[in-house]
């Protein structure tokens, strides 16, 4: 070594091995002072600490290599030994700071395919990977009947006894669970009667529930405080309409209820998207309706659940459309309902209509 280098050489800040520098990394500040590394492997060393680390996910030993193999989860330094440990507390995180994205399933007109959209949507979101938790708001328990379950414990015991929601919420696919109903949930509207601000009931009753991507409510078809609750929960209503007159009529009373929870419980909540069902595209029907929902919805009007005979079908087997038939139509048509609802997520929503007298809907006089 010439005696210029000599006079150069530092002595390195984790192994005190002599060195001279010549590259950015060797040579780094912090707030107590100028440190120095002689190789990548001591500069890794004292970014990660002790070589050898356990991964926060599955515990396998290993020596951290990559950034993305630390990242600070609540405040603490975690160590992953690959991108898919990493994944699982990464997305954990967003989803507790973000919450759950709550959508009611709504239309106070019976026959809309309400509990099949639940149920269809649902499943596709938790096919893609996404938690998902569906509440079965209808006396009627729809919704576990089309998955084959049922538990102990249902809404009523969560909304009247002060049960937990995580005790009465089973789980009946992969990443999805259900939280059911029965005819015990027609109790409910006496006791909410009863409460001051009933309205509010079952978002008190669901505050600690984050740990869910996405929470859709199965609504029964009737303007009630349960309702209510529903809107006042969810973030956005997601309307199936039958392609027939008397569904029309129907968006118009949703419309009216949105606008009081707009107004009245200074709730904000936006229109995902109005679904026609019961599509057949031989009758002219189906195609005035979807033209005058567009009228007033324009791009909140999304593509049509076709009608289909294997949708009818399904329930019977305790199946979802994707398990009984994946490739129907129907099948086809929901799995597009699905991405929507992802990439809607991942882009900047667009302004819902107004719930202002001056711009009501009104269903066609005649068609």
């Amino acid at each position: 070594m010439s005696n210029d280098s000599a006079k150069n050489e530092e002595s390195c800040s984790v192994c005190g091995t002599g060195f001279v520098a010549r590259f950015s990394f060797q040579r780094q500040r912090t707030p107590t002072g100028e440190v120095l590394y002689c190789s990548q492997s001591c500069h890794e060393q004292a970014l990660f600490g002790t070589r050898t680390q356990k991964c926060s996910t599955c515990d396998t030993g290993f020596e951290p290599r990559y950034a993305y193999q630390m990242a600070f989860i609540g405040g603490q330094k975690r160590f992953f030994c690959s991108t898919e440990c990493r994944e699982q507390p990464i997305r954990t995180e967003v989803r507790q700071r973000r919450g759950a994205r709550r959508i009611a399933v709504m239309n106070q007109k019976g026959g809309t395919g309400k509990t099949t959209t639940t149920v269809s949507l649902a499943h596709g979101l938790a096919r893609a990977g996404h938690r998902v938790l569906i509440v079965d708001m209808d006396s009627q328990g729809n919704v576990g009947v089309c998955l084959g379950a049922e538990g102990k414990f249902n809404l009523y015991h969560v909304m009247v006894d002060g049960l937990s929601p995580r005790s009465a919420i089973v789980n009946v696919r992969e990443n999805l669970d259900l939280l059911p109903s029965n005819e015990l949930l027609a109790k409910v509207e006496v006791h909410l009667a009863h409460i001051e601000q009933p309205a509010r009931a079952m978002k008190n009753r669901f505050r600690d529930i984050d740990d869910y991507d996405y929470i859709v409510l199965d609504c029964g078809p009737s303007l009630s405080l349960l309702n209510q609750n529903a809107l006042y929960f969810a973030d956005q209503v997601l309307i199936p309409v039958a392609c027939d007159y008397l569904s029309l009529v129907g968006v118009k009373q949703i419309l009216k209820t949105l606008k009081n929870v707009q107004e009245q419980l200074r709730h904000p909540i936006t229109i995902l998207g109005v679904l026609p069902t019961f599509y057949d595209v031989r009758n002219r029907i189906s195609h005035e309706v979807i033209k005058n929902l567009e009228t007033y919805f324009k791009d909140k009007v999304l593509d049509p659940i076709r009608i289909n005979t294997r949708l009818k079908e399904a329930p019977a087997k305790h199946k979802s459309i994707f398990e009984f038939a994946p490739k129907s139509v129907a099948a086809s048509d929901y799995d597009k309902l699905v991405q929507r609802v992802i990439a809607s997520e991942k882009t900047k929503p667009t302004q819902a209509p107004s719930f202002t007298a001056s711009r009501s809907y009104s269903p066609p006089a005649a068609m």
